[in-house]
């Protein structure tokens, strides 16, 4: 890849990641607030949230069955709109979640004590590159005997699970390729993130109802728990179920009796080799695995890196904003991230640090670090547990191999067949390719930051909900519907 277009692509994800807040900022530490996020914070604090309003309006509903009722209605009611007035309601959604992007972010960082303020807010500002109507083209073909046109229907009602890691940002990205092509959503959320979703779900619907009179586009299930979940897999109003969570909730959606789209787990590697553009590469997993306190399962988890740069590119991570932890800080920090489960005898991520300040993390492994440091970095061996778990915290692992083939094995094999991300940087396209054909994962993002993988300083569009256990990838409107032909034969043909 050219040099400059290296470095291009490198600014764009950063600008478009962290610019607004100031990317060194290193997010919100516990007891203060870093500068740059403390006008953000007062800005939301100006907008009080609450559930106010009886349930039964505006998509608010505790019992499934008369969520699943309320949306059918209103998906018969969209479907009488113009796919005009669909393009609209995804328009007035994008908009709304820009709009209130600071004072919504801050909500679900307050609810969920997850990931960065920052962070949060961006990702609701970037859901304008969420793909709407534009994705429902018809396809048609005309010959001797006719015309053929190829249509894509809506499902109806569809059942969605979304994650505490980006409650608003996935329900939202959800709503504008299901509302365009056509359907309608009963959402059962995680319970740690339940009340910001259930805010905006009654704010959408409100401005909806206003202009299109269409109340529960958008259901919500308040409060959600696992047997409401297990009444929307099991629901005969339900047509589609879109599952985005761990492996058990991926688990229970594929034991449903119906089709399940799931956005399961991942455990991103990276591959360093000889050749590669070290500082681009330390910037871009900076970039990546600071995103959210590594939250997004497209993240950057683990890297393995070929001996003879392994020590420059450690320099360079320190460089980047990283900061570099001894194998004893490593050993402190690894004792309590994970916990050993005496029923399985196995170890567990700890979920009181996930998603945590880099900064929470450090002061767990025994070092104060400064302020600015978004990324805690080092050397482990391959069998280390932040190596083999999805950890979801701002510290990734460094594993030195001897050569870049050895790095694809261990790289593929940590992974552990969920075929969701892979990263690599490397100048030698032959080396690229055999990763990328090895890994045959989802996304396979070649010398840039984990995020170009989705539009963020790359090519292509924006989803929250990545389909990898079932194979539809990354979701867009056309994922949501059913394929129709209509077949007119005789003589329409007018040439």
């Amino acid at each position: 890849m050219n040099q400059a277009l290296v470095q291009d692509v490198v600014a764009e994800v950063m600008r478009r990641l962290g610019s607004r807040t100031s990317s060194s900022n290193g997010g919100l530490r516990a007891g203060e607030d870093a500068p740059a996020n403390e006008g953000l914070r007062r800005e939301a604090e100006a907008h009080p949230h609450r559930i106010d309003v009886p349930v039964g309006q505006y998509g608010i509903f505790a019992d499934v069955d008369k969520a699943v009722t309320a949306a059918t209605e209103a998906q018969q009611k969209l479907m009488k709109l113009s796919l005009d007035d669909r393009d609209a309601i995804v328009k007035l959604v994008k908009q709304m979640a820009k709009d209130n992007a600071v004072a919504w972010g801050k909500m679900e960082y307050d609810e969920t004590k997850i990931g960065r303020l920052d962070h949060k807010i961006e990702k609701l500002r970037i859901l304008e590159l969420v793909p709407g109507v534009e994705f429902l083209k018809t396809n048609a073909t005309t010959g001797s005997n006719g015309v053929c046109l190829e249509e894509f229907a809506p499902y109806g009602v569809i059942g969605i699970i979304t994650p505490v890691t980006h409650s608003v940002p996935t329900l939202s990205a959800n709503v504008i390729n299901m509302v365009a092509s056509g359907n309608s959503i009963v959402a059962n959320p995680h319970p740690s993130a339940s009340n910001c979703a259930a805010y905006c779900v009654r704010e959408y619907n409100k401005a909806i109802a206003a202009k299109f009179g269409i109340e529960h586009l958008i259901t919500i299930i308040v409060p959600p728990t696992l047997e409401t979940a297990d009444a929307i897999f099991n629901h005969r109003g339900i047509q589609l179920l879109v599952v985005t969570g761990g492996p058990a909730v991926a688990r229970a959606a594929l034991a449903a009796k119906k089709r399940a789209i799931v956005a399961g787990p991942g455990n991103p590697p990276v591959v360093v080799d000889e050749t590669a553009c070290l500082e681009n590469a330390a910037t871009s997993i900076v970039a990546g695995a600071a995103f959210d306190n590594n939250l997004l399962c497209i993240g950057e988890k683990q890297v393995f890196a070929v001996e003879s740069i392994f020590d420059k590119l450690m320099s360079k991570m320190e460089n980047a904003g990283g900061y570099i932890l001894n194998a004893e800080q490593i050993e402190r920090l690894t004792k309590v991230a994970f916990t050993l489960d005496p029923k399985d005898g196995k170890y567990h991520v700890n979920k009181g640090y996930v998603g945590k300040d880099a900064s929470v993390l450090a002061e767990a492994a025994g070092v104060r670090v400064p302020p600015a440091t978004q990324l805690l970095v080092g050397e482990t061996d391959y069998g280390h547990l932040f190596v083999q778990h999805e950890q979801m915290m701002p510290f990734v692992p460094f594993v030195r191999v001897k050569d870049v083939d050895a790095a694809i094995d261990l790289a593929i094999q940590s992974e552990h067949g969920y075929r969701h991300t892979a990263i690599i940087h490397s100048r030698n396209m032959n080396t690229v390719t055999k990763f990328g054909r090895r890994a045959n994962t989802t996304l396979f993002v070649v010398n840039g930051a984990s995020p170009s993988g989705l539009g963020l300083g790359g090519q292509g569009y924006l989803s929250y909900s990545i389909a990898t256990p079932t194979g539809e990838g990354i979701t867009t409107p056309l994922t949501f519907t059913r394929y129709r032909r209509v077949m007119i034969t005789g003589s329409l043909r007018m040439i």
